[in-house]
């Protein structure tokens, strides 16, 4: 049977057969690939959550959660626990949480792992170190020094472990191997072996002293102001008859890096010399750096070696004011010397009071030599001279203590006083009499200003009184006349009292009789004379210690007594008020 159709139609058909080709093709291609995307998915996921979950873990561990660094790395292990990062998450975990064993274990697996060896490593050194397990430490470090990519810490773990154990051959081998792998600089470099070359010279001194003496020398070369090995090449040399170059090197380090140990060995340069010599020597030395205090305690010492007492004296005057330790025991020994016991105590107490002079310093540690490592980190060139209490507030030796404003007042007051000035202070004044009051001329007081207390000032006023009737002070003319203005107001009171009596007497005789305008009248001329006689008895400057007391003065011993208030006379009973009165 035969189909007609145009062009277009037959094209319209070819295509839409090749279109559902293609798309049966992608639906049965979708259908055989599908396990396939959806596994891809899955991990995607998973991995995504992991990420999620180290990060979280490492941020916990970072800020010290323990809970919930353990529970995002449960959930890291349970999506990840192959990965790197996993692993890690874990172990610090295990260490947050205070699991040694744990942690090891993972470290462990670590290390057994190429892309993570040298992290496993290195937590294995971390927990050795921790558990002060030196050797598996050193096995750890050098089994990751022996890596290509030699980490930093690995370099320098071996360097230290090998100068714990006095292995300095090994350990210059060791820096000029860090050196080549770029992982020092050369300044480092050169002070590490100049430390390293001085610390085997130390140990070569008493067996090879030509040796110790050539690798001093290149130590000094290397560090001019490392003051150990100037000294002991200075010493060496000096021993060998090499004078002139051991106080080349002697005053090179001089110059960067006074010290007392490079005066003592240029001070010992020439065994066989006196004293003086070596005083001279030292003052030499001590005229290239004259303006540091080592200079001046350098000299002070030889000056005392040979009995050269002005000189030392000089020498130390400059830091007598606020000295050290070093300082105060050369002045004791000066002062000593002199034959001035007295002194020499005293400065001696002030030594035991006084700063502490510079010594050598590492990790809090303090040595009386130098050492190439610290004993307490093992950490090379650590020693430093140094005041090992750097950075404290330090006060004067002998405590300045500003007197208070009320012992102040006091002390001025006491000295303004003739009788404490010691002087001649004459002064007129006019009384009843216009008699002019005397001179008095006492000693000086006593420097220091009144207890503040009341306690202790009485018993300074007590002891002040007890000297003055110990030693009596002259009475002058004031003083005279004070007596006799007492004792006429004695005698006014006497006859007042008896006039009083009097009048009581005859109230009682006759009750009823209130008493004329006149008796009024004599009492308040009485009353007035007693209230002037009182204020003529009131001196003009009060005396600091009385000479003689008044009838009401209980004397030093006793306490203050307040005046009595005049009594104000009320008006005259009349009726049976008086008659009431008379049996009160």
């Amino acid at each position: 049977e035969r189909i007609d159709t145009s062009v277009m139609v037959a094209a319209a058909a070819v295509v839409a057969v090749a279109v559902a080709a293609v798309l049966l093709w992608s639906i049965l291609r979708a259908i055989m690939q599908a396990p396939h995307a959806i596994a891809r998915y899955r991990r995607e996921r998973r991995g995504q959550r992991g990420y999620r979950a180290v990060s979280r873990g490492l941020i916990a561990v970072g800020s010290g959660d323990a809970r919930r660094a353990q529970k995002f790395t449960a959930e890291a292990l349970r999506i990840a626990p192959r990965e790197p990062l996993t692993l890690l998450l874990t172990a610090q975990s295990a260490q947050l949480a205070g699991d040694r064993d744990a942690a090891v274990a993972t470290f462990q697996e670590m290390a057994a792992r190429d892309d993570t060896r040298v992290l496993g490593l290195h937590g294995l050194f971390v927990e050795a170190q921790r558990r002060h397990d030196h050797a598996a430490a050193l096995g750890f470090a050098e089994e990751a020094a022996r890596h290509d990519s030699t980490p930093v810490w690995a370099a320098q773990a071996v360097l230290e472990f090998r100068c714990v154990a006095g292995d300095w051959t090994g350990a210059l081998e060791r820096l000029d191997r860090n050196l080549k792998r770029k992982l020092i600089d050369r300044r480092t470099y050169r002070r590490q072996r100049a430390v390293l070359l001085t610390a085997q010279a130390q140990a070569l001194a008493a067996s090879e002293p030509a040796r110790a003496a050539a690798l001093a020398r290149e130590a000094a070369k290397l560090a001019p102001d490392l003051v150990p090995a100037a000294a002991l090449a200075g010493r060496l040399l000096g021993e060998a008859g090499e004078r002139r170059k051991a106080s080349r090197v002697i005053e090179r380090a001089w110059r960067v890096n006074p010290h007392p140990d490079l005066a003592a060995a240029y001070a010992a340069l020439r065994p066989g010399d006196s004293a003086r010599q070596r005083l001279s020597r030292v003052e030499a030395l001590a005229a290239k750096r004259p303006a540091d205090a080592e200079a001046a305690l350098a000299v002070a010492r030889a000056a005392l070696d040979a009995q050269e007492f002005s000189v030392a004296r000089s020498a130390l005057a400059p830091y007598t004011g606020s000295p050290r330790k070093r300082v105060a025991a050369l002045m004791a020994e000066l002062e000593m010397a002199q034959g001035d016991e007295g002194r020499a105590r005293e400065w001696m107490a002030r030594a035991l009071d006084a700063r502490r002079d510079p010594a050598w310093t590492a990790d809090a540690f303090v040595s009386d030599h130098w050492l190439p490592i610290s004993p307490v980190s093992g950490r090379l060139d650590a020693f430093e001279w140094k005041d090992p209490l750097a950075g404290e507030h330090h006060g004067p030796i002998i405590e300045h203590r500003p007197e208070s404003p009320v012992q102040t007042s006091a002390l001025a007051k006491r000295e303004t006083s003739p009788r404490l000035r010691g002087e001649v202070d004459t002064r007129s004044v006019s009384g009843e009499g216009g008699a002019p009051r005397a001179e008095t001329s006492e000693p000086a007081p006593h420097p220091h200003p009144l207890p503040a207390s009341s306690g202790a000032r009485e018993r300074a006023r007590q002891a002040e009184a007890a000297e003055s009737r110990i030693r009596p002070f002259p009475i002058g003319a004031e003083q005279a006349s004070r007596k006799d203005e007492e004792r006429k107001t004695g005698e006014h009171k006497d006859e007042e009292r008896k006039g009083e009596e009097k009048g009581e007497e005859e109230s009682r005789r006759s009750p009823f009789v209130g008493g004329g305008a006149g008796e009024r009248r004599r009492r308040a001329a009485a009353r007035a004379d007693e209230a002037r006689v009182r204020a003529d008895m009131t001196p003009i400057a009060p005396a600091v210690i009385p000479l003689v007391h008044a009838p009401d003065d209980p004397g030093p011993n006793g306490d203050p007594q307040p005046e009595p208030e005049p009594e104000i006379d009320a008006p005259p009973a009349e009726g049976w008020r008086r008659i009431r009165a008379l049996f009160k």
